[in-house]
């Protein structure tokens, strides 16, 4: 499909890139949502932590919440979303990503950009247990890359996935990766290292002989972080093989399910290989909607529901 017009105008202070991006980050607070966890057993003997929400009314309509790098299912963005969901008709399943729901996973791998085998397994855990008839997948920058390459790399993807919606999305892993190793993104750059290599320093107890203190030591930036463990613990060659294999872009020609993608213009975090304007224009499933504003999962609305939230429910409401 062609570009999707926007309609988001924010007030002046929301209308910088890095405003927005704080504030929904640090700032913003949404209450009253109930969650209830469920502890997923993976077939490599791994976990995965999934939070429920549910709709006030019984319903047979799901969203599937994929947070982003570092993120956890009780995240603004994820919260927020599942709020609107619930109050719409649909219930909520956030998942939380190995060693993301406040616990260490068990085995040396963790997640990353393009672990879409776990995604696969949550989907096929739900269809198994639960008697919803729509599923609808919703992510955010790692994870909007994640459900776009499992939704274009070939798998049987279940008929009961209706509809997709990815905010902020690299796209293209190596461009994003570049881009905040600029000094525009270097507070955003240090916060993300900082939370990668304390994970690693817990790894590092449970596994000894693979992670060494000359390792973590050499750790300079987020590239770096994908050369030394990331691209070992998920056998890649490197951090460029990484991005190369799991940059969601390459996949777009291939979904069929219908897609909206939200990448604001004035994300930081975003280079210009991470906007699919040719992919969408060629593959009548993908949306693209690049408003001037937005910054990095931000879209600040009013009544704390985010521009994003409100274009989801109706981009999945028009199935």
């Amino acid at each position: 499909m062609p570009q999707v017009s926007s309609s988001y105008h924010p007030p002046l202070f929301f209308r910088n890139g890095h405003l927005s991006t704080v504030y929904a980050g640090l700032v913003r607070k949404v209450f009253d949502v109930i969650q209830k966890r469920e502890r997923l057993i993976l077939e490599d003997g791994d976990f995965l932590d999934l939070d429920w929400s549910e709709s006030s009314l019984p319903t047979q309509k799901l969203v599937v919440l994929l947070h982003g790098l570092e993120g956890d299912a009780q995240r603004p963005y994820i919260i927020g979303s599942a709020k609107l969901f619930n109050k719409n008709g649909f219930d909520a399943c956030a998942i939380n990503y190995r060693g993301c729901s406040g616990e260490p996973n068990i085995l040396y791998k963790s997640y990353h950009s393009g672990a879409t085998e776990d995604l696969n397994e949550v989907l096929n855990h739900i269809i198994r247990t639960r008697n919803y008839s729509e599923i609808y997948l919703k992510g955010f920058s790692l994870g909007g890359n994640l459900l776009l390459k499992y939704l274009g790399e070939g798998n049987q993807v279940p008929n009961e996935v209706k509809r997709a919606v990815a905010i902020s999305v690299p796209c293209n892993l190596q461009d994003s990766c570049l881009e905040l190793l600029k000094p525009k993104n270097i507070l955003y750059a240090s916060r993300f290292k900082k939370n990668l290599i304390a994970k690693l320093k817990q790894k590092q107890l449970l596994f000894p002989e693979l992670v060494s203190d000359t390792d973590i030591a050499r750790i300079k930036t987020l590239k770096d972080f994908d050369d030394i463990y990331t691209s070992k613990a998920h056998n890649f060659k490197d951090a460029f093989d990484y991005y190369a294999q799991c940059s969601s872009k390459q996949f777009l020609p291939n979904i069929n399910v219908p897609s909206l993608i939200i990448n604001a213009k004035n994300d930081s975090f975003l280079g210009n290989e991470c906007y699919p304007f040719r992919e969408a224009e060629k593959n009548q499933n993908i949306y693209l909607e690049a408003p001037s504003y937005g910054g990095h999962v931000g879209f600040w609305g009013k009544n704390n529901t985010t521009h994003t939230e409100i274009r989801a429910l109706e981009f999945f409401a028009s199935n």
